[in-house]
């Protein structure tokens, strides 16, 4: 009986779940729909991108009819649901291909970009927020805190360009556009879609050092933004926490001040900077835009800006409920994360 009939803790789990899930839907139908009704008044002609504008009166009006252009609204929003919920994104102009498919062979060159990006951030940040946050009004605070407003206010792609003058092409230490030098593309049969672990995997050991070359400044930059934001947010998490009572009895039972910062406060922190880490993370994935463009980087940014401006909506689209589906599941992974780490919240 049960199974059948579960206990209050039980249902009111299978309650929650389901309302979760159901504003998952919500957000997600309300982000498609805002997508797709501006995509489709936005001054680009999908018609004339496949076409091109000397073709004749007659091969445009097949296109339009071909691509759904001549329903109303409301139905080819219909329709695309339609097929959404049968797996099918659709055909990307610029390519021919599914959407599905051409977003599986970029995205892993951006999750890729983007992971090292927020280990990076994540690595150099928390502790300079904890630095930050000892020294508080000392002169390591001011610095660290000039550092992060100008990691978090000077445009990412001013980073990449000066990036690109001064460690590529005057002190030569960082490779070039692209993943991996010319001489290197296509040496490694691609398995994971991650180069590194492609070219570590196949014993290409000077492919792999190449794309190490090449990924280490574009990541470090994209970092930055992330770096600066965790780094204000570490800091002021760990002031609420050295002000707290059990810190003033840790000091006065004559604990050093390591296990003072690390073992006491920081630890009362990690469930915020969990949410902070993840969030971060996302922003990365769907923020690598600039940063794919000034490095030719051939991953997701660069693929959803030529959508853009080829006025390709199933591409956007696609590209939008990935993004939409990425933020949502990493709120999902934050909460439960609290749940496990913070007893208080369960």
């Amino acid at each position: 009986m049960s199974i059948l009939f579960p206990s209050g803790r039980s249902a009111r789990r299978l309650t929650g779940f389901g309302h979760r899930l159901g504003i998952v839907a919500v957000t997600l139908l309300g982000l498609l729909a805002m997508t797709f009704f501006i995509g489709r008044v936005m001054p680009l002609d999908p018609v004339l991108s496949i076409v091109g504008s000397d073709a004749d009166q007659s091969t445009y009006d097949q296109v339009f009819h071909q691509l759904g252009l001549d329903q109303p609204l409301y139905m080819q929003f219909a329709y695309y649901l339609r097929d959404l919920l049968h797996g099918d994104l659709g055909r990307a102009l610029l390519s021919g291909n599914a959407v599905t498919a051409d977003i599986a062979r970029v995205f892993p060159a951006t999750i890729e970009l983007a992971t090292i990006a927020i280990l990076f951030g994540t690595c150099v940040g928390v502790p300079l927020g904890v630095f930050a946050a000892t020294r508080k009004g000392r002169l390591g605070d001011q610095v660290v805190r000039v550092i992060s407003l100008c990691g978090y206010s000077v445009p990412v792609f001013w980073f990449g360009m000066m990036g690109l003058i001064i460690f590529y092409a005057w002190l030569g230490w960082a490779g070039g556009a692209g993943r991996v030098d010319l001489a290197y593309d296509g040496l490694v049969q691609s398995r994971t879609g991650l180069l590194l672990i492609d070219a570590a995997l196949a014993g290409e050991w000077e492919v792999f050092q190449s794309a190490i070359r090449h990924i280490t400044l574009p990541a470090c930059i994209l970092g930055l933004h992330s770096m600066a934001y965790i780094a204000r947010m570490t800091r002021s998490f760990m002031l609420n926490q050295l002000n707290q009572e059990y810190i003033i009895t840790a000091r006065v039972k004559g604990l050093s001040e390591f296990e003072v910062v690390w073992r006491h406060a920081f630890r009362n922190i990690l469930v915020q900077l969990l949410t902070i880490v993840a969030l971060a993370y996302g922003s990365l994935l769907e923020g690598a835009v600039l940063i794919e463009t000034v490095f030719a980087w051939p991953g997701f940014g660069s693929y959803l800006t030529s959508s853009l401006l080829l006025g390709d909506m199933n591409a956007v689209m696609g590209c939008v409920l990935l993004i939409g589906i990425i933020f949502v599941t990493l709120n999902l992974v934050a909460d439960a994360l609290y749940q496990v780490f913070d007893p208080r919240t369960r």
